[in-house]
């Protein structure tokens, strides 16, 4: 008899606040029900995990310290996808949600990793990107595609976003 797929996984591409939110708010909720969860954060993605005042001590090319300048650094800087407004629209969506006693992305951060939501940080978009691991959050795990498709192969649920 064959094994029952009961795990999650998604791939985080997209470092928009409200897309992040949607990923850890099924990540958590699949956690909470007991089944393993996997997400892997790629490209744009990645920029959730930044810490937000730390550059990385290691050596950087001229085009990494621009990308390292130009993307969010953390969870506190993402952008909307919609009605961004120059930032008013993050600052009205986590005031609506401390209204509704909603979690922030950084609790939810918190709470992904207290209900052992395996967080993978893409190590070729890493490169790409020129991130490095010292500029991440602590508790990841750093993989490439093969090691998602292995989790995603063992999972009855596959989101992308």
């Amino acid at each position: 008899m064959a094994e029952e797929k009961n795990g999650s996984t998604m791939i985080v591409f997209d470092g928009d606040l409200d897309k992040a939110m949607a990923s850890f708010i099924i990540a958590t909720g699949s956690a909470a029900m007991g089944k393993p969860v996997t997400m892997f954060f790629t490209f744009w993605g990645l920029n959730v995990l930044r810490k937000e005042n730390v550059k990385s001590k290691s050596e950087k090319t001229f085009m990494e310290r621009m990308f390292e300048k130009m993307m969010p650094r953390g969870p506190g800087k993402l952008k909307l996808s919609k009605m961004n407004f120059g930032g008013m629209g993050p600052k009205m969506m986590k005031k609506m949600m401390k209204n509704h006693n909603v979690s922030s992305l950084q609790e939810m951060i918190e709470m992904a990793q207290d209900l052992d939501v395996k967080l993978v940080a893409c190590t070729m978009s890493m490169d790409v990107m020129g991130l490095k691991e010292d500029e991440l959050i602590d508790g990841l795990e750093y993989a490439g595609v093969a090691s998602y498709l292995s989790e995603a192969e063992d999972a009855n649920i596959n989101l992308f976003i």
